[in-house]
């Protein structure tokens, strides 16, 4: 075994988790997840059947990563955060065979107590503030906060607030890597 699991979490079988990962204190890996090289698990967290983590990932406490949720390279999961599955789910009926796919794409991060609600794509390098409520796809290096959440700016993939000129160009202060912003959608430069 060439990752860790602590001795109070359970890792059920047919999983494959890549090396350095680390998995921590009462949290939970169930049949069948693909998880990436170097990711880190935090205390109390679920990984459902079937979810696929990249290399990288960084869960925080107390989340639960729900059957349908594709998490890319680099992805960040604050703590508490919330993932759904189903749309319209009811104690009464079984809605297991509708699950709705949620992508998380390469870099975003996901703030502490935000709800992603299914079916909905999380752009890469996204930046979505705590507690933000996401009810359609996020485009990438978008910033969205708030309930339901909106788009306030973008960010570059060191998540710095990007300020664009007049001819559309911005760099990131930690980086000095330049992006454009054109017809609404902001590229690497």
């Amino acid at each position: 075994m060439n990752y860790f699991v602590h001795e109070t979490a359970v890792v059920d079988q047919n999983c494959e988790i890549g090396a350095g990962t680390k998995i921590w204190h009462f949290s939970h890996i169930m049949s069948g997840c693909i998880i990436g090289e170097s990711c880190n698990i935090g205390q109390n967290v679920v990984i459902s059947p079937a979810v696929k983590l990249g290399r990288n990932v960084k869960i925080q406490n107390n989340v639960s990563v729900y059957t349908g949720v594709i998490c890319e390279d680099d992805v960040f999961l604050g703590p508490s955060m919330v993932f759904t599955n189903v749309i319209n789910p009811r104690s009464h009926v079984n809605r297991k065979n509708e699950y709705a796919s949620t992508v998380v794409r390469k870099g975003a991060s996901i703030g502490a107590n935000a709800t992603v609600v299914c079916g909905n794509e999380i752009g890469e390098y996204a930046l979505i503030g705590a507690g933000a409520v996401i009810t359609k796809t996020v485009k990438p290096y978008a910033l969205v906060v708030g309930n339901p959440a909106k788009q306030t700016g973008w960010v570059s993939q060191n998540g710095h607030k990007l300020h664009f000129d007049e001819k559309g160009l911005a760099i990131c202060p930690e980086t000095n890597q330049k992006y454009r912003l054109e017809n609404g959608s902001v590229t690497l430069v």
